[in-house]
């Protein structure tokens, strides 16, 4: 595409993105799937024309999908991914192939489904939300193109998710832990309940260890539905992890057998757990068990070694090291603070922090607290982005007045961290880090500051 052309559609896909984003916003729930489903029957249920993996949970599910995804690619598929939310553009969101889709086809795609937008629109008294037409989107753009195999990520949830129109051959559910409880429940059970919405007659339920009042109510579903399980710790589970140099060295039992010498170019405990539910929903996908054998070991060894995750435990910069961290629960934050704590030899780390208002703040900074010696508190251009000074009570409390430095611009927060990392008389090529967290949006922003996205 000549220069020209691609500056159009670069402007073009702005003008998509407000559109869209000016709808009901992402973040919130209404508990019904009457508006999407009657969008993609008017559209002819682009969902039904290829096989899926759906996938839930309250963290890992982006990388476990990108993890599935390659998995599928290395055997010859073609793959459509779903996931939210983007660090930098929106098209992230809607990848085939392995590569986000071009911002002609998303505007171009759009452009198609904006008629029967209006229709939908003009029957409920709440217009559709910019999720449900994201999703819309993807599932069209998938039919299109076309693809074997959509790898699609819930929003929020399960049962009510505007994705969960798709009846997915394989449901996977990773950890499952306390987070949108304004949404979802305010504990583990209930919460657990309306994740398991995804798990359908017929599929196969890949379980990462849960809790057990998660696990309960997730092989309620299963047993309620017919649909068959693999849990982690029983059908399936890592076997051996190592700590090696850019990642971490894996023997994985899958459903059909042991995998070793696996690479994973992904840091922490938290990341072999993802691959090898990953393993497993790709073992059930092909009918892979005990009776079959494992899958080609050389195609499973190509796809770990292939995986990239933006944004999770990422460093960016080096001198001193830069990390960039999605973490935005307490439940993900105690993963990144397990892995720093494993895998980086900080003897000072700073951490810059951004979260947004309605998160568990508190929870967050006490994973955070053991680990991080200097706090840089900010804010993220998030509408639902909690403002540094509020952010900073919080973290004064929970890290004392003088460990935190207020920052309220990202861009001074990351200078004023590296300022205080280099003048911290450690070797700024080995002893002094720093880590930015709290959240996708922040991680996202930093990425693009540091140079380290488009």
């Amino acid at each position: 595409m000549a220069g020209s052309e691609r500056e159009r559609y670069a402007a073009l896909l702005r003008k998509v993105e407000a559109e869209v984003t000016a709808r009901w916003g992402e973040g919130r729930m209404h508990p019904t799937t009457e508006r999407i489903a009657a969008l993609v029957d008017l559209l002819g249920s682009p969902q039904r024309n290829y096989r899926a993996v759906h996938l839930t949970g309250t963290n890992g599910k982006t990388t476990t999908a990108r993890m599935i995804d390659e998995l599928l690619r290395a055997t010859g598929l073609r793959v459509g991914r779903f996931t939210s939310p983007h660090l930098s553009s929106i098209t992230e969101r809607i990848v085939v192939d392995g590569a986000p889709v071009s911002d002609r086809t998303f505007v171009d795609a759009y452009a198609e489904l904006a008629p029967y937008l209006e229709l939908v629109d003009g029957q409920f008294d709440v217009r559709l939300s910019f999720f449900e037409v994201l999703v819309a989107l993807g599932y069209s753009i998938f039919a299109d193109t076309p693809v074997d195999v959509a790898v699609v990520e819930v929003g929020l949830g399960g049962t009510w998710d505007a994705t969960n129109v798709i009846d997915a051959d394989v449901a996977v559910v990773t950890p499952v832990d306390l987070d949108h409880t304004q949404f979802l429940g305010e504990d583990v059970a209930t919460i657990a309940t309306e994740k398991a919405g995804i798990i359908k007659a017929g599929a196969t339920a890949i379980l990462a260890a849960q809790q057990p009042e998660a696990a309960e109510r997730l092989l309620r579903q299963a047993a309620e539905v017919g649909a068959s399980v693999a849990r982690e710790g029983l059908e399936f589970g890592v076997l051996d992890r190592r700590v090696a140099v850019g990642g971490q060295s894996l023997a994985l039992q899958g459903l059909g057998g042991r995998y070793d010498d696996l690479f994973l170019p992904l840091h922490g405990a938290h990341q072999a757990q993802n691959a090898v539910c990953a393993l497993a929903a790709a073992e059930a996908f092909f009918g892979v068990g005990a009776a079959t054998g494992p899958l080609d070991v050389e195609f499973v060894r190509q796809a770990f070694a292939g995986v990239r995750s933006p944004g999770r435990l990422e460093a960016v910069r080096s001198a001193p090291t830069i990390l960039v961290d999605s973490a935005h629960n307490p439940h993900g934050m105690a993963a990144t603070a397990a892995a720093i704590t494993e895998e980086f030899d900080f003897r000072r780390l700073v951490a810059v922090v951004a979260v947004l208002g309605d998160k568990d703040v508190r929870g967050i900074l006490e994973q955070l607290e053991p680990v991080a010696d200097e706090l840089v508190v900010t804010q993220n251009s998030s509408q639902r982005g909690m403002s540094a000074d509020t952010l900073a009570a919080i973290a004064v409390d929970v890290f004392g007045a003088d460990r935190v430095t207020v920052e309220p611009r990202l861009d001074d927060a990351l200078e004023a961290a590296v300022r205080v990392a280099e003048e911290s008389g450690e070797d700024v090529l080995s002893g002094a880090g720093v880590l930015v967290t709290g959240s996708v949006v922040t991680a996202g922003e930093a990425r693009v500051l540091l140079g380290a996205a488009p």
